[in-house]
């Protein structure tokens, strides 16, 4: 399975191909600069900047642009990894991913395993696809510390300890406020932000130790813009942004970690079972994803070895201004968002009923029951 390379992604022409092409043009000064060393060297380049003056003025324009893009991406780039290099070696790494039996981290065990890599997986389903030696299957209920503790031994004796860590598990429960229940709402947070914690005090004291390794937190365009009937959700992976953030702070500041590095993933709507009629109506600016594009950008970015920010699509990088634009302007576009839940039909496969029912005062429990899987 390898990774798709080339201008046109798997989800059509969209913005995103235009974007990329744009930067690697107009605003790539290496690019520009030909144009502006012709104007200023050749006879004929010269006559035309004077006869097209507006047009050559514009060029230069473009060619400060990308010099303060490429100058702002090199200093990203050492910040966040402050300005420390580290080598991975790929057949010792041992990466674990929560939530890896199917979905984007199904697609991203499969990457890695074809790498050679050693992939632990954590979930609670099982593994929805045939796996090699070099994939570990643990069921595990991330939501119960003391399951995640037993497990995590477990883990340490027959694999190792891990080296890259992905919290990519996560629920949606897709009902509004007031219609979510409190197992509804503990249950969100529970998965989506709360195992986060449980999941990073288990495995980063010997990635601080060895001081290498990575944390990659997945979270969601909608840690930026919340709409209706995903409102926990919503704050579930603005809490997990957070959690990123914050990390990648202590790190340095508290562990003397530098090379430790660390990941945010911000993706769209995704083709998942989970997401199942959610309405898109942003095909050409936010385009419905596709699960190999958003996992092969994880993958990338993983084999990269270095910090940085996943966002997917590319357009959704302007959502991070959202909150600085007009009150005005953010109102409306929650409400026009309204009617993307309305027909949501998402794949559950806790039965929340049942869910640590057997769970006692003082006495914590993993009570995971699953969903009996669908016919269809």
């Amino acid at each position: 399975m390898p990774i798709r390379n080339g201008w046109l992604p798997r989800e059509g022409l969209t913005s995103d191909p235009i974007g990329r092409f744009l930067k690697k043009t107009a605003f790539n000064p290496a690019f520009t600069i030909l144009f502006i060393l012709l104007a200023r060297y050749t006879k004929k380049g010269n006559d035309l900047s004077i006869l097209h003056e507006t047009s050559y003025s514009g060029i230069r324009k473009l060619f400060y642009i990308g010099l303060i893009r490429w100058v702002s991406g090199y200093l990203d780039n050492g910040v966040l990894d402050n300005w420390t290099a580290d080598t991975y070696k790929w057949d010792k790494e041992i990466v674990l991913i929560t939530g890896g039996a199917g979905g984007i981290g199904g697609k991203v065990v499969q990457l890695l395993a074809e790498r050679g890599i050693t992939v632990v997986v954590l979930d609670v389903i099982p593994m929805t696809f045939q796996t090699t030696s070099n994939v570990h299957y643990y069921p595990c209920d991330i939501t119960s510390p003391s399951t995640l503790s037993s497990i995590a031994s477990q883990i340490r004796k027959d694999v190792g300890d891990p080296t890259i860590v992905i919290n990519n598990a996560g629920v949606i429960r897709g009902k509004s406020i007031l219609h979510s229940s409190e197992k509804d709402v503990r249950f969100t947070f529970e998965v989506n932000v709360l195992a986060h914690y449980w999941i990073v005090k288990e495995f980063l004291p010997s990635l601080i130790s060895n001081n290498h390794g990575m944390v990659v937190t997945v979270a969601s365009n909608t840690a930026y813009v919340t709409v209706p009937n995903m409102v926990d959700y919503a704050a579930s992976k603005a809490a997990s942004l957070a959690f990123h953030e914050g990390l990648t702070a202590e790190l340095t500041t508290r562990y003397n970690a530098p090379k430790v590095r660390t990941v945010v993933v911000n993706q769209g709507y995704t083709k998942t079972p989970l997401f199942d009629g959610y309405y898109n109506d942003s095909k050409f600016l936010l385009p419905t994803l596709e699960v190999d594009s958003v996992a092969e950008a994880i993958v990338k970015q993983v084999l990269s070895g270095h910090s940085g920010q996943v966002i997917l699509p590319g357009f959704a990088s302007f959502l991070t201004f959202f909150r600085g634009l007009p009150h005005w302007f953010q109102k409306s576009a929650r409400g026009q968002a309204g009617g993307y839940m309305k027909k949501w039909n998402g794949r559950q496969v806790i039965d929340l009923e049942k869910w640590k029912k057997e769970e006692s005062s003082g006495n914590e429990t993993a009570s995971t029951v699953l969903v009996p899987p669908s016919d269809e």
